[in-house]
Parts: structure tokens; sequence; C-alpha cells
């Protein structure tokens, strides 16, 4: 063999290899240019997925999936239930059986899981969890192991409670929590004790709440109830604060729309939705010492909710595949280990990091 033959072969193979990922061709629907995005997989189950984290072994994935089962919601067809799977698509099974549900998260032992059901107020309303006017009142959260076994309620009330996740340390639950159309984060005890209120800004609605790797801080959205419908989409900031509702500090300052942003293991960096035109929601990387964030994904529909794997290597994100902007929402995983934000470069949290906001109110 020459060697342009020779050099021929090798650039065709390490193109092929480029684009494989845990041994799967990179697909993706209605796929970007070449070379705009890291490489990067649907997950193959046939089920939709919008809103899934990972759990701390990287591999498997936890998700309100479209389910038949399920209480269809407000606007008709087929409403959620908490499914586990692997990010491969060879493992896939149901947690919870009945009512309608929303956000889930895995606690770090890797044997138990906190999810969002409404199976508990099956007379309520349906509701709509897109709509805060219309939120399911009655959504609760509950702790099983990952076959939906040994379940335990952990709150007990007719409010709205969704958008959950658990500390890295499996100490703290911190979630949304809608009381007289006023959304705030709580944090509360695995066991059900310790629960306090975390935010109390009156003119701010607060949700998406996540523990950054130090278990003390938690970055979250909000939005300012005054744009509330007033714009599409809403206008949205990343912020951050302590569990206690100190140091409560603002991170992104322009006017469009911020949303979910999630931490990185590395304790720094956070990936978040943007919206680059009401029709088309991008991901992107963020980092709390300041700068420009880095674009991830390039599709010309809606990309959403990532989060990047305990180990740092994926991201795991919702992609609308449909012929509509909000249609057909399946799960994608991409390959970020290039972007060497996993917990080996760890960092501890920098009181300098974001711009301090006033006091909320007692």
């Amino acid at each position: 063999m020459n060697g342009r033959r020779l050099m021929t072969k090798r650039i065709a193979t390490g193109l092929a290899l480029g684009l494989m990922f845990n041994g799967l061709i990179a697909v993706a629907a209605d796929a970007p240019p070449a070379g705009t995005e890291l490489p990067s997989r649907m997950v193959p189950i046939k089920p939709n997925a919008a809103e899934a984290y990972w759990a701390p072994d990287s591999r498997h994935l936890i998700a309100q999936t479209n389910d038949p089962q399920a209480v269809p919601g407000a606007r008709g067809g087929q409403g959620n239930l908490t499914w586990i799977f692997s990010d491969d698509g060879k493992e896939l099974w149901r947690v919870n059986g009945r009512g309608q549900d929303a956000c889930s998260f895995f606690f770090p032992d890797g044997k138990r899981v906190v999810w969002t059901s409404t199976r508990d107020h099956l007379d309520f309303p349906a509701g709509d969890w897109t709509d805060p006017d219309n939120y399911p009142q009655g959504a609760e959260l509950y702790i099983s192991d990952w076959k939906g076994n040994n379940v335990q309620r952990l709150t007990n009330n007719k409010y709205y409670e969704a958008e959950v996740s658990v500390s890295p340390d499996g100490k703290w639950v911190t979630f949304g929590r809608q009381t007289d159309g006023q959304m705030d984060i709580w944090v509360i005890r695995p066991d059900g004790t310790g629960e306090q209120q975390v935010t109390r800004a009156a003119d701010w609605e607060e949700g998406a709440p996540f523990f950054m790797p130090d278990s003390d801080h938690i970055i979250f959205r909000a939005w300012r109830t005054a744009d509330q419908k007033k714009t599409k989409p809403t206008p949205m900031t990343v912020f951050s604060i302590r569990r206690d509702g100190s140091d409560w500090r603002r991170h992104t300052f322009d006017n469009g729309m911020n949303w979910h942003p999630t931490p990185a293991p590395d304790g720094r960096h956070y990936v978040f939705v943007r919206a680059e035109t009401p029709t088309n929601w991008e991901i992107y990387l963020g980092d709390l010492a300041g700068g420009e964030p880095r674009r991830l994904t390039y599709y010309d529909k809606m990309d959403i909710l990532a989060q990047v794997s305990p180990d740092g290597k994926k991201m795991n994100w919702g992609r609308a595949t449909g012929a509509k902007f909000m249609s057909d929402i399946r799960t994608f995983v991409m390959d970020v280990s290039s972007l060497d934000i996993g917990p080996e470069r760890r960092v501890d949290w920098n009181p300098e990091w974001g711009q301090p906001m006033l006091p909320a109110r007692p």
C-alpha cells in the first residue's frame, strides 16, 4: 500500500472512530452540518423522554416518559410516568405506574431515586406542567428504589411540588413549590425532616434548583413575575444561592431566556438552554467565573434540559425530532469528554463569582 492510500485509509478510519460513541454510530434527527457539534447519538428507546438525569454510574438515566398508563394532561395526549433506562437503550423499566409524573433524580448512593407524581391526588384537575397558572396541584415528591419498590412519600400537601434534585452528598433534596401562585425553592432531608424555604423574592419566580458539587450552593433559574406570559419565550436569569438562603447571586445579565442550568462536575461550569429565536432553543456551556458561554448544539428547532454525567464525559439533553417545534422530544447523548469539565477538574466555590443580589424579603 502506497503512502497516499495509507494516509487516506487512516483519515477515513479516524473519521469513523470520531463518529463512534459507546459503540453506536452518532445519529441525529435532521442532523446539523458536520463539524458544528461534538459527536452525539439518540438513545434508542421507543417512548419520548424530554427531561432525563444521570445515575451515579454515568450510564443509566431517569426521566418522565410518555406512557399510555399515565393520566392525560390538560392539553390531551399521553401523560408521563417515571422510567429508568440505560443510555444504550438496552435496559428500560417503569418506576411508577399511576398518576402523572414530572421531574425525577437519582440519589448518589446508587440505590434510591426521587420523583414527582400526582398518584395520590387523582381526584385533582390534571393541570398543565408547562403553564405556571395551571401547574398540577397535588404533585408530590416520592422516594423509592430503582425498581419503584419501597415507596416513601416525602411531601404531603395539596401544593404543586416538582423540579426536584438531590445534593451530591445525599443529605438534602431541593425542589420547587408553588403556594398562592408564588414559586420558591425549598429543601428537605430525605427522611422528611429539616424542610425549609430557600428563596423569598416576591418579584421573581424561582425554580429548577440543582446543587453544586459542594452540596451547599444551589444553581437555579428564575423569571420576573411581571414578565410572565408577557414575552415569548419568557426572559429567564441564572442565579445561585446557598442552601440556607444567603449569598443570592446573579450569573446571566442579558434579557433573553437562560433556562434550566445544571452544574458540571468540575464545580465551575454549567449547561443551560438559551433561546436563539422563539422557535430555536440551543444548549450552551456557561462559566460561573464569567465570559461568553460556548454553544454546544446546532439545530433549527428545540434542544432542551441538558445535564452532564457525573464522570464529565457525556451530556444528555432533549431534542424535538418531529415536524413541529416541540414535538417528538427524544433523549440524546453527546460526548463532551473533550470539554474537560469532569470531577478531576473540581474547584471550590469562588465567592467572587456572579453579582450579589439585594437581600430578599424575610
